[in-house]
């Protein structure tokens, strides 16, 4: 059974088969839980998003219909997932200092700042989780998940040409948040993937 098309196993766990949809999470569970560490930049967080992911993928398994690949729809009930839980840490309150004239704690001597000898080095995961959100997504499906464009249309229900777009700027995001490109491009003097 371990080597049985997804559509196979999909069509065995809905006629009762436990089985079959454990052999589904064993083979794509890697791919879900990297495309939440990816997308949410912190491994509890992403371990927790990739177990509801495939808990709703249990619960939800009979709405897949079959008119694309098991993996673009894998894809998109993740993603779905990811976005729900960047939205609630939006919300998750921020602590402050309630009383401003207690004294500051003394947090001992200052140590020396070596920024400079490490500019440059930035861990390209912090990088990644700089990179706004809808570039994120799309950067991560077409660089680390290697999608097609179409499939990555797919998955975030929109235009081929919008995925392309946040491709491009997501690695234009995340080339600046490693210090590989200084500036802002002129928005004036970009032309499309499709015009080169």
């Amino acid at each position: 059974m371990s080597d049985a098309p997804d559509r196979d196993l999909i069509d065995r766990y809905l006629a009762g088969d436990p089985d079959a949809f454990a052999v589904l999470v064993r083979r794509h569970q890697t791919l879900v839980y990297s495309l939440c560490v990816r997308v949410l930049g912190d491994p509890e967080d992403a371990a927790d998003a990739a177990q509801e992911a495939l808990v709703l993928v249990a619960r939800k398994l009979d709405t897949f219909r079959g008119d694309a690949r098991f993996t673009t729809w894998l894809h998109r009930v993740t993603m779905n997932v990811c976005y729900d839980q960047l939205r609630a840490a939006k919300r998750r309150p921020v602590v402050r200092r309630l009383d401003p004239d207690l004294p500051e704690p003394d947090l001992g001597t200052p140590v020396e700042d070596h920024a400079d000898e490490v500019a440059g080095t930035r861990d390209a995961a912090a990088a990644l989780a700089a990179v706004p959100e809808e570039f994120r997504v799309a950067l991560v499906l077409a660089d680390v998940q290697d999608l097609p464009y179409d499939e990555i249309a797919k998955v975030l229900n929109v235009p081929v040409g919008t995925v392309k777009s946040r491709v491009h700027r997501g690695r234009l995001a995340l080339a600046r948040a490693m210090g590989l490109a200084q500036q802002e491009p002129d928005p004036a003097r970009q032309t499309s993937e499709e015009e080169r």
